[in-house]
């Protein structure tokens, strides 16, 4: 898998986290520009994605089933996200809602359809790889909104202090998700018959100490400045939560080509 089909592979996993973030986040406590924005965001990923597998079709052909399937999944969800920026700037909030779990729902099927299965047959491996996809999104794009959202309360800091308890929450639950897909998935390639030479250890270590235990600490320090309450602090926090995030997903990927497991 070359470097473009992992940011591929890495937009539609955060587009399906951070919509199901915004899905979740009750519109009676935040404005609608915080969905609107959001959206937008979304919005330029996905055209990005969608010319990231366009320029990359030669390739996709040969490793995915169906290349053109991502592809279309893209432009629907630019087209989507669009949709939804507009129905949020009416603030029609159950119809807003409604576009927001459309775009869940598609970014979960491209990230699907955009996944080489070729070396994963056991159904064993199957369920962890979809698992793998699904949780991985969540904990990047509930921590992205966690931030974005404090960063929200700097210009309104009135707002209830609900909705970003409830995403680090769900921070937390989407990190101990992770730990059990990567450690099943750990235990299992290291009792398989492959290699793991130092530099796989390494990188194992590495994910695990920032995309785990550190995104781990982050979410509970943000958790008890919230009840100070320190929503600048919090936020401050969540920005480096984010990035540990990032880093620690990234790492996952790229460990998982090689292997048999995600990791």
């Amino acid at each position: 898998m070359g470097f473009s089909q992992l940011l591929i592979q890495f937009v539609f996993r955060l587009t399906f986290g951070v919509a199901l973030a915004m899905a979740i986040t009750p519109s009676k406590h935040v404005s609608s520009g915080f969905y609107r924005v959001h959206l937008w965001v979304l919005m330029g990923l996905n055209t990005f994605a969608a010319l990231a597998v366009y320029s990359q079709s030669e390739v996709l052909a040969g490793v995915l089933t169906n290349w053109w399937l991502p592809f279309a999944l893209a432009i629907a969800l630019s087209a989507l996200c669009y949709v939804g920026s507009i129905v949020w700037l009416y603030e029609k909030a159950d119809l807003g809602t409604a576009v927001i779990v459309l775009v869940a729902g598609g970014a979960l099927l491209a990230a699907v359809f955009a996944t080489p299965w070729g070396s994963t047959k056991t159904p064993l491996g199957i369920a962890l790889a979809v698992f793998d996809l699904g949780s991985s999104g969540l904990l990047m794009g509930v921590t992205l909104s966690a931030m974005f959202l404090g960063h929200w309360y700097l210009n309104t800091p009135t707002m209830e202090l609900l909705p970003l308890k409830r995403l680090v929450i769900l921070m937390t639950t989407a990190i101990v998700a992770r730990t059990l897909v990567s450690g099943t998935g750990l235990a299992l390639q290291a009792s398989s018959a492959q290699p793991l030479d130092n530099v796989f250890w390494i990188f194992v270590s590495f994910r695990w100490l920032s995309g785990l235990l550190g995104t781990f600490t982050l979410a509970l320090m943000t958790w008890y400045t919230l009840k100070v309450p320190n929503t600048q602090s919090a936020t401050g926090i969540l920005y480096a939560g984010v990035i540990l995030a990032f880093l620690g997903e990234l790492t996952s990927l790229l460990l998982s080509v090689d292997y048999l497991y995600p990791l």
